[in-house]
């Protein structure tokens, strides 16, 4: 049970927000006309100025002309009114709404924008939303269920300030989201231009000899899990999406590469443990002199959808994957390539790591600082 401190007001949303559905859009019509900059579409008839925006039933907003009788304004939240509860969206366009969704507006002299961007995210409005909509038997978020919501409003200046620190976390997680990705596209051209051998690196100048997967690894069938598999097994049971359960034995106890058979063929895993694999996913055994962290990243350039033999359901067999061309570098190189491409990796999950603490950071915080069990000097 919650003890919230004395000052901050109880009240439902009903108290302090006007809330409204949207509405079915009719859409616009529209002809081309040719101008000196090219090709644009005009609007006819007389739509209101925000008939230029839809926010579709599949939570994204969608630059589309219509005329809707529900408008919203920069300032106004919206809600998805399904199930799922999806998190809010504060709008910094003109627009109107689908009927999927909820307009919140009108808020301004009891909560802080933002504050209540936080407070309709948190976990305790949102198990709200389920028990009243459970209560109702309703199977979505409507107007009635949204009004019962209720909530502890701090005064503005602690509503500010607690925002303020949220958002800090925000702009954090979002700055090493960015810089992931920038990362990973980073170590995805990296990836193609040295498996390619388009980029060398130093200390090697020789030719590449021309030949097949095949050379390098033979392909070997996984197994049907039954008999082996135990909820107290030690050995990890990987499918073409990953770890699926534990077995009580292992099929393979030497590093290698899998690749999917059947249904996800584009996946390959990297294994240097013992494990046990089903037989929808391919496991290897390395040639001698050939490194296995090489022919993992050389199995992730691979257009593998490429060589299916189905029309139906994606497959590969051991035959087309030996056939595969390739090119080969010496041991010595193909260790050097695994080692580069390994530490951009390692840097990567590192990197993710510090994201997804951050994130729980965030959580926790946003917990104690809605519910004030944690107080900001204002």
């Amino acid at each position: 049970m919650v003890t919230y401190p004395k000052e901050w007001e109880n009240k439902t949303f009903n108290d302090f927000i006007k809330i409204k559905r949207g509405a079915s859009p009719r859409p616009i019509e529209r002809y081309l006309t040719a101008s000196t900059n090219g090709v644009n579409w005009i609007k006819i008839g007389d739509a209101p100025r925000y008939g230029k925006y839809i926010v579709s039933t599949k939570e994204k907003i969608t630059p589309q002309g219509a005329v809707c009788s529900v408008g919203v304004f920069p300032g106004d939240f919206i809600l998805s009114n399904s199930m799922s509860f999806g998190r809010p969206y504060i709008l910094r366009i003109d627009g109107c709404i689908h009927d999927g969704w909820l307009r919140l507006y009108d808020f301004q002299k009891d909560a802080n924008d933002e504050f209540l961007y936080y407070l309709l995210s948190s976990s305790y409005v949102q198990k709200q939303y389920e028990a009243f909509a459970a209560g109702s038997g309703v199977q979505n978020l409507n107007k009635e269920v949204v009004k019962k919501v209720s909530v502890f409003l701090p005064p503005i200046p602690e509503q500010e300030e607690i925002a303020k620190t949220l958002s800090a976390f925000d702009t954090y997680i979002d700055n090493l989201s960015e810089l992931i990705e920038k990362k990973k596209n980073i170590r995805d051209g990296a990836l193609v231009d040295l498996i390619s051998g388009r980029t060398r690196l130093e200390g090697f100048d020789y030719e590449w000899d021309n030949g097949k997967i095949g050379d390098i690894l033979k392909i070997l069938h996984g197994k049907s899990q039954r008999g082996v598999e135990s909820y107290n097994g030690k050995y990890p049971i990987l499918g073409t999406g990953g770890v699926i359960g534990k077995a009580t034995e292992y099929l393979c106890n030497w590093e290698c590469v899998l690749i999917g058979r059947k249904g996800t063929i584009d996946k390959p895993i990297y294994m240097n443990s013992p494990f046990w694999t089903i037989d929808t996913l391919y496991y290897s055994m390395p040639v001698e002199n050939q490194c296995v962290k090489f022919q993992y990243y050389l199995f992730c350039t691979i257009p593998w959808y490429d060589y299916t033999e189905s029309s139906g359901r994606p497959s590969l067999s051991r035959k087309v994957i030996e056939n595969i061309p390739i090119r080969i570098p010496k041991y010595e190189e193909q260790q050097a390539i695994a080692s580069v491409l390994t530490t951009m990796d390692e840097e990567i999950e590192n990197l993710e790591a510090e994201r997804d603490k951050m994130i729980q950071i965030r959580e926790g915080a946003m917990d104690d600082l809605l519910t004030g069990r944690v107080r900001l000097t204002v």
